[in-house]
């Protein structure tokens, strides 16, 4: 049987690479573990640490097409993070001007959460435990 230990990155290209690093790193406050500018793709490459557990890999490359629709096309739906106090997460990315969904609560689970968009649209969540 498969042995799967657990996500170990995620991947997002984005469209403008300055913009999306200041979001990921000063507005979400993920720390940078390493940055490469790949000559022969035109791509820079952006590691980031989200907590201890798991690793985002921020890419640019020219002229990446758009995301087909949102919320609900095909692939990746969104990403969550998981949050300890939602109130206070809200409060933190919405002094940097990043506008956020009503906070509801997951019918099963009883948990409170709420969405927002990174630069390019893609849709994130913070989810309360």
């Amino acid at each position: 049987m498969l042995k799967l230990n657990r996500v170990h990155h995620i991947a997002i290209i984005c469209s403008d690479y300055q913009k999306s690093k200041q979001f990921y790193v000063e507005v979400l406050g993920l720390t940078i573990v390493g940055e490469v500018y790949r000559e022969q793709r035109q791509s820079y490459k952006l590691d980031l640490a989200v907590g201890n557990l798991y690793q985002i890999e921020l890419f640019s490359f020219p002229d990446p097409p758009a995301r087909p629709s949102r919320p609900e096309a095909a692939g990746l739906r969104h990403l969550a993070f998981e949050v300890d106090d939602l109130d206070e997460a809200v409060a933190h990315i919405t002094s940097f001007d990043v506008e956020v969904e009503p906070i509801r609560v997951d019918e099963f689970t009883g948990k409170r959460f709420t969405f927002f968009a990174d630069p390019d649209g893609l849709p994130l969540e913070f989810y309360e435990v």
